[in-house]
């Protein structure tokens, strides 16, 4: 598991994460139960980087099967389960099936509390966390 936490704008930083996957082409599915938040990061996205395109789409649409960065709000059929990006505040349910979890924790106080209260699951769960500090990069 790869926790990033200190990101100054949480959607910035996860934009940042996936553009370095899509580069390298690894898929990920990221989870994102808010509908509002999901909107937000597919436009975010399409602007991330003015001279680039983060090929993404939602897992529902016909091209998901050929797109690396799926977004959805529900995780009951997922198109691949090797990378999940969790930005929801609760752990993503059915967490075992995903062979690696890359999570993005921002500065506001309520997304740390989450965060730090899905660490603790996570390291219940026996899952190794790996940290990065997103704040010495700013």
């Amino acid at each position: 598991m790869f926790f990033y936490h200190g990101a100054a704008d949480k959607l910035a930083a996860a934009c940042a994460l996936l553009g370095k996957a899509a580069s390298q082409k690894k898929p990920v599915l990221v989870y994102v139960p808010d509908e509002t938040t999901a909107r937000e990061l597919d436009r975010r996205l399409w602007t991330h980087q003015a001279l680039s395109f983060i090929p993404h789409c939602r897992d529902d649409a016909p091209q998901a099967a050929d797109t690396p960065i799926l977004i959805c709000n529900q995780l009951n059929s997922p198109a691949q389960t090797n990378r999940l990006m969790n930005l929801g505040a609760m752990p993503p349910p059915d967490l075992a099936r995903f062979a690696s979890l890359i999570e993005v924790v921002g500065t506001d106080d309520e997304d740390r509390a989450a965060g730090r209260q899905r660490v603790r699951v996570y390291k219940e769960q026996g899952h190794d966390v790996q940290f990065f500090d997103l704040s010495e990069h700013a």
